[in-house]
């Protein structure tokens, strides 16, 4: 009785084994999951480590997660860009901390996240900043290409960044789907951004004297390496830094774009907020601003509590997505 008994157990394991293996399996054109990864645990229908374009012999990837319950129209997509100055970070940051608790809920509101792994403009590589808005344009082509198969919306895309992040973000809305084109197969893809949010990304490379934030005398332009580091683009000093720069695509046309920034932030000063606001209200483009006060970067607080407080940036991020999904 107790060899059946163990064996008995013995199967129940492996049948409770099998059931949770095939519910995190990758899909079809998915990879396994690397050390370290890090998913949102939403309940609902996933894709994860699905490779939406190799390039110089790198697998790109991205995680889907669909809206709990899933519809059965198609439903729009929220595509997180993540921070690290361009030159490092990960997309399992969506998994964590106020990341999480923003996708948890734009979820259950009917959308799909969709985090995205770029290149890195590390130093010493032929990696720049252009080069990393160009994967995450070529990930949204990816989703819009194969809209019909995965249940996305193609002219109902969305986008969220934080800090680096935030600046790929704008350039993803602002942006028109032909600038910028990367992978050969995915760049006539056509699709439509509808709504974006920045949490303190920059706006203009250009104007340097935004990112001096105390206007010292001897400001130094801390991010010429990543821009000027690519083997491809524009050879101009000038055209390079105005390619990577969201304010030079902003329109009337548009898509609208809140910005939150901290004011008390160092690494990306609020004066990028200001001037995309000044901007967006010369050519009447539909850009909104949310300044925290005591916030320095990541919303980490400066000398008293940040007002108003994280769970408000929160309501705001997801209720700003709801209003503008048609």
């Amino acid at each position: 009785m107790r060899i059946h008994a163990i064996a008995a157990i013995m199967i129940a394991v492996v049948a409770t084994t099998g059931i949770s293996a095939q519910e995190t399996r990758p899909q079809s054109n998915a990879s396994p999951a690397p050390k370290g990864a890090n998913y949102l645990a939403t309940g609902g229908e996933r894709k994860l480590e699905v490779v939406y374009k190799t390039i110089s012999g790198k697998d790109l990837k991205l995680d889907l997660y669909y809206p709990t319950p899933r519809p059965t129209e198609k439903c729009p997509v929220i595509v997180f860009t993540h921070g690290g100055g361009w030159a490092a970070g990960n997309r399992y940051k969506a998994a964590s901390g106020s990341f999480a608790t923003v996708f948890e809920q734009l979820i259950k509101e009917g959308f799909a996240v969709a985090p995205v792994t770029y290149r890195l403009a590390k130093k010493d590589s032929t990696v720049a900043m252009r080069d990393c808005v160009i994967d995450c344009k070529d990930a949204i082509r990816y989703l819009a290409k194969n809209s019909d198969k995965l249940g996305i919306d193609s002219q109902r895309i969305c986008v969220m960044g934080d800090s680096a992040g935030g600046h790929i973000a704008q350039m993803l809305l602002l942006a028109s789907p032909e600038q910028l084109p990367g992978d050969s197969a995915l760049a006539e893809v056509p699709y439509r951004t509808i709504a974006g949010v920045s949490w303190y990304g920059p706006c203009d490379f250009e104007k340097r004297e935004l990112f001096n934030y105390d206007d010292r005398a001897d400001f130094k332009d801390r991010f010429a390496a990543r821009i000027l580091g690519s083997d491809s683009g524009p050879t101009d000093k000038l055209a390079r830094y105005r390619e990577v720069s969201p304010i030079n695509y902003l329109s009337q046309d548009s898509p609208p774009l809140l910005m939150i920034q901290g004011d008390k932030d160092t690494t990306i000063p609020v004066k990028h907020a200001h001037y995309m606001k000044q901007k967006a209200s010369e050519v009447d483009a539909p850009v909104e601003i949310m300044i925290i006060k005591n916030s320095g970067h990541n919303w980490r607080k400066v000398d008293a509590e940040i007002d108003p407080s994280r769970e408000t940036i929160v309501r705001r991020t997801v209720q700003f997505f709801v209003n503008n999904n048609p």
